[in-house]
């Protein structure tokens, strides 16, 4: 699913709170379909040249938080941000603590060139990479293959881990009966 953020605010310029919450109802909307399978939800900025950190705080910002806040199968990916947006949102989740996903998406809706923006502590850092490298994996499987290396020997802390990093968007959840695994949002891709 995409969203065109240009579509949304209707100009190349997109600044202030005000319209930012304006454009999150519009947004919210959008993404109102809930797909069965876990899928990307590209927030696509092509087109757009500059939105200020108040105008993103309140519209991509408060859409990720509400969407992955429901356990949505929608995971939020910033698309086609150019530089200075890039900039901006930097500014917004390093002061958050926060990490959003990048990357680019063409008309085939084909994503490339990932990216990472903002830092997750080096416990949380380690387990996405760790899913990353494996393609889909479950908490039991975490803790057998680095509990004694990471000195953490409870299923639960991993899938705190693991769930703490889907709510962030960076992990979708696949669930199968009893049991929930996790892969990469652009695992795949």
């Amino acid at each position: 699913m995409r969203i065109a953020v240009k579509d949304i605010g209707g100009r190349e310029v997109l600044a202030g709170a005000q319209d930012g919450s304006v454009a999150f109802a519009k947004m919210l909307k959008a993404a109102s379909r809930e797909p069965r399978d876990p899928e990307p939800l590209f927030i696509d900025f092509a087109g757009v040249e500059v939105a200020t950190a108040s105008y993103l705080r309140e519209s991509v910002l408060a859409l990720r938080d509400r969407i992955r806040g429901r356990r949505s199968t929608l995971y939020p990916v910033i698309a086609n941000a150019n530089d200075v947006i890039k900039d901006e949102l930097g500014v917004l989740v390093r002061a958050r603590g926060d990490v959003l996903l990048l990357c680019k998406v063409d008309d085939a809706d084909r994503a490339f060139d990932f990216e990472q923006l903002g830092d997750l502590d080096p416990k949380q850092q380690m387990t996405l990479d760790a899913v990353r490298e494996r393609g889909e994996i479950d908490a039991a499987e975490l803790m057998r293959d680095f509990g004694k290396t990471e000195g953490v020997n409870h299923t639960t802390a991993w899938n705190n881990r693991l769930a703490d990093l889907s709510l962030k968007g960076l992990l979708m959840e696949i669930t199968r009966g009893r049991s929930t695994r996790y892969r990469h949002v652009f695992e795949g891709r």
